[in-house]
């Protein structure tokens, strides 16, 4: 079994017939907590959702966990979205469903049947991330910080091989910003892969970590220098 979870070599992203990002070569291990910075419009989007089958890969060759972008046909995309967890910047929750129901509509779409089951992976992942009290509430009876807790315990449900966060702090304040990131580098010291786009440098400063940058069509890791 390799260690290694993404590998792209060679890579060329387009957005349409438009060239994104070029010439990527790069590896993401397992257990690393990764970054991806660049301005907005330098293609980390784009780059995130070549990584969930999102955009197809055209050129190069791209693996995320054991599936070959290149050769990844439609019917593959939900078994390869079930080995990633997905945390966007807007945090994507049912409005009309209570916490619970929420996380028990991901399960039920991918799969799972066992009543009990669902409860107590509900209830796990609430945990980990917090919010166990929470899961009778509806979205808007949370702050920002606790919708995005709670796409974070969404998107660790079926115990993902990596997890893509989009921009997971954009629309939340500094302090809970760091609230969030804990709750992150928390799940990542418990073993899990994480890529994380953002253009909050001050995440960066305070919780250091491998970090890739997109910029001039290019992707390429950057030293951090120690502050």
């Amino acid at each position: 079994m390799s260690n290694t979870i993404v590998e792209l070599r060679d890579v060329a992203i387009y957005q349409r017939e438009n060239l994104v990002l070029s010439e990527i070569n790069l590896s993401v291990n397992k257990g690393e907590f990764v970054y991806l910075i660049g301005k907005t419009g330098s293609g980390k989007s784009s780059f995130m959702k070549t990584l969930y089958g999102d955009l197809p890969l055209t050129q190069g060759s791209g693996m995320v966990t054991d599936f070959d972008l290149r050769a990844l046909k439609e019917r593959d995309i939900p078994f390869l979205r079930r080995k990633l967890g997905i945390v966007f910047q807007d945090f994507n929750l049912l409005p009309d469903r209570t916490i619970n129901d929420n996380l028990l509509f991901v399960l039920k779409a991918t799969g799972w049947k066992d009543k009990e089951e669902m409860a107590a992976k509900i209830e796990e992942v609430l945990g980990r991330v917090g919010m166990k009290t929470k899961g009778f509430k509806f979205p808007h009876q949370l702050s920002g910080g606790e919708q995005q807790r709670v796409a974070i315990a969404r998107a660790l449900l079926n115990d993902p091989e990596l997890i893509l966060a989009d921009e997971p702090t954009g629309n939340l304040d500094p302090q809970t910003s760091v609230e969030v990131m804990k709750v992150l580098q928390e799940i990542n010291r418990n073993g899990r892969t994480i890529l994380m786009a953002t253009h909050d440098y001050a995440l960066l400063l305070k919780f250091p970590s491998k970090t890739l940058k997109c910029d001039g069509s290019k992707v390429f890791e950057v030293v951090q220098k120690s502050v």
